[in-house]
């Protein structure tokens, strides 16, 4: 079965962050959506694409300026 969510240490890992620079993105609403699922946080697939087009759209727009 495919992988339909990260948690919060999965997330970090595939995406070379430390949970501090994610909580940090979190706060400054800068991070992916995120879901409880028990006592869990879960990033699904789709949130992190969403979120990882979002930061490439942020990039090229502070490079074009």
């Amino acid at each position: 079965m495919d992988q339909l969510a990260f948690t919060v240490e999965e997330f970090c890992f595939r995406h070379r962050m430390c949970r501090a620079t994610f909580y940090n993105m979190l706060r400054a609403a800068k991070g992916p959506r995120v879901m409880r699922v028990g006592q869990r946080t879960m990033i699904s697939i789709e949130a992190a694409e969403e979120w990882r087009r979002e930061r490439e759209a942020e990039a090229a727009a502070e490079k074009a300026a």
